[in-house]
């Protein structure tokens, strides 16, 4: 589906939803106490009711987080086993070296092949496009990118 068909579906079948839902909301608010949990949980619905609504203004908005969610759930698991790090500089290093593969990942790289392109031209840079093209975003998925560089010009 197109954003623009995802913008038209979501103006026709979802705005009409939502004004049902926030008039429920403004005649349920008054008539709860908000120590109940139905009274907090109308509170949260109206203090975020801007956040709810934001989808609909356009097609390419994510109705949900699930992308933002799957991308920290490996921290999540994480974080328990960082917890017995040894010192906090190898929880540090642990934590970048995760960054880089979880960055890997999201730009289409295979973590392992990339690292190791990375670690065997990382000493050999000296410029910024250097070290610009060993970015993953600047190598293909299979194999490293060549750039305008001559810097792979010795591989």
């Amino acid at each position: 589906m197109t954003t623009t068909q995802r913008y038209i579906d979501r103006q026709e079948k979802s705005l009409p939803e939502l004004a049902k839902l926030k008039a429920w909301m403004e005649k349920t608010q008054p008539q709860v106490t908000s120590q109940s949990a139905l009274g907090k949980a109308v509170n949260y619905l109206a203090n975020n009711w801007t956040r709810l609504e934001r989808y609909i203004e356009a097609g390419f908005l994510p109705i949900d987080n699930n992308a933002a969610e799957r991308a920290i759930r490996p921290f999540a698991i994480g974080r328990k086993a960082w917890l017995f790090s040894d010192t906090p500089k190898g929880a540090t290093a642990s934590a970048q070296i995760y960054s880089l593969v979880e960055t890997a990942k999201l730009n289409g790289q295979e973590p392992y092949t990339w690292l190791r392109h990375v670690f065997e031209r990382l000493p050999h840079a000296s410029s910024v496009e250097d070290y610009e093209a060993l970015l993953p975003w600047n190598c293909s998925p299979e194999m490293p990118r060549k750039t305008r560089s001559s810097f792979f010009a010795r591989w």
